[in-house]
């Protein structure tokens, strides 16, 4: 059985992660997603320091379906370089981490 992932992802804001949540949860690439609240991303872009709002998501997937999921984030995000990271779950009540590998079976 796959390992349970953890994704990170940014997104514009709430609508973005939302469409790309619900199409990931859709499509079976993840079991859930968590849209956290608006947050400030302080960063460097071509050069310069830039700021603005962003909306993160964490997204609970499988190792078997992380490439799938970080390549749909991808095509469905406004971005030219989506923030998609991904850890392993250690830990956990197993009986969650047992439901979201059955939903992305």
């Amino acid at each position: 059985m796959a390992d349970v992932m953890m994704l990170y992802v940014t997104c514009t804001d709430q609508d973005e992660a939302m469409k790309i949540a619900r199409a990931l949860v859709d499509e079976r690439l993840a079991a859930c997603a968590n849209i956290l609240a608006p947050h400030t991303a302080v960063y460097r872009w071509q050069g310069e320091v830039e700021s603005g709002p962003e909306t993160a998501m964490l997204v609970k997937t499988s190792s078997d379906k992380t490439a799938q999921a970080t390549e749909r984030i991808k095509r469905l995000h406004s971005y030219d370089l989506p923030c998609v990271v991904a850890w392993p779950v250690a830990d956990g009540n197993p009986d969650f981490l047992t439901w979201v590998q059955g939903e992305v079976a």
